[in-house]
């Protein structure tokens, strides 16, 4: 062969193989390209702050809408409690003891020191002051013995004998004609005279009489209490007997029974 078709080979030869070369180093071009970029459709990804981290971490409740009807009225607001009374006021006489001595409001223009009594209801007022008494349990005449009017105090004595006036003995002549002061005596413990009649305010041997109208026009206490009023009562007080009723008047029995006549008249 002659050195022009050697040298003609031999660039036929050439030619391939550069071109496999250049395709080559494109095709590793290309293939580190894309190891090195990073795709398309991913996002790099970001460290949240702080701030975001706790907002993600709190939860998030959504109340449901409520419908509520145009036409449904508001609900009423609840009653606020009145507030419980500072003092309690006095209370009249429900139970045994109601007769316990005590003292009370008790309104009242008559002097300190004024015994009244309140033969309706059972009760012996000792006037404290103008606003207040000391109120006693007392038992009072029986139907047709109770009387109303004012009298004074005309003495007092302790453990008194007992005399029962002409009339209780024509009434109940089974009765002691005279009895000794003592514990077994019924005027009791003590005994204030009004006036010149035969009334008294005076102690009893039979307490469970107390808030009864049992006597012939007398007023009793327990001996207890009557001890006290003993105390406190001076002779020369004033004594208010109010009526039972609005026409209350002394029977003829009582009329009989008064020495000389109390002063019968509604108490002012």
């Amino acid at each position: 062969m002659g050195k022009r078709a050697k040298r003609g080979k031999a660039q036929t030869l050439a030619l391939p193989m550069a071109a496999r070369v250049a395709i080559g180093a494109v095709a590793v071009a290309v293939v580190g390209y894309g190891l090195l970029s990073p795709p398309a459709s991913v996002q790099p990804i970001r460290k949240p702050s702080a701030h975001e981290a706790l907002a993600s971490s709190t939860p998030v409740y959504v109340a449901t809408p409520a419908h509520v009807s145009a036409s449904a009225p508001a609900p009423a607001p609840a009653p606020i409690p009145a507030p419980a009374p500072l003092v309690e006021p006095p209370k009249a006489a429900d139970g045994p003891g109601a007769f316990v001595r005590q003292v009370v409001d008790y309104a009242s223009h008559q002097t300190p020191g004024t015994v009244i009594i309140d033969t309706k209801n059972t009760f012996l007022y000792f006037v404290l002051n103008d606003a207040q008494a000391m109120r006693y349990g007392i038992g009072v005449g029986r139907e047709g013995f109770a009387w109303s009017g004012e009298q004074t105090v005309a003495r007092k004595t302790e453990w008194p004998d007992w005399r029962p006036p002409a009339e209780m003995v024509v009434r109940q002549p089974y009765l002691p004609r005279f009895m000794a002061g003592g514990p077994t005596n019924p005027l009791g413990a003590r005994a204030m005279y009004l006036g010149e009649t035969e009334y008294r305010i005076h102690g009893t041997n039979k307490p469970d009489t107390i808030g009864k109208r049992v006597s012939s026009g007398c007023i009793r206490l327990t001996n207890e209490d009557v001890t006290d009023l003993y105390e406190r009562v001076k002779v020369g007080a004033k004594v208010i007997v109010l009526p039972a009723s609005p026409s209350n008047r002394p029977s003829a029995t009582n009329a009989q029974m008064l020495s000389s006549g109390p002063r019968i008249a509604e108490a002012q």
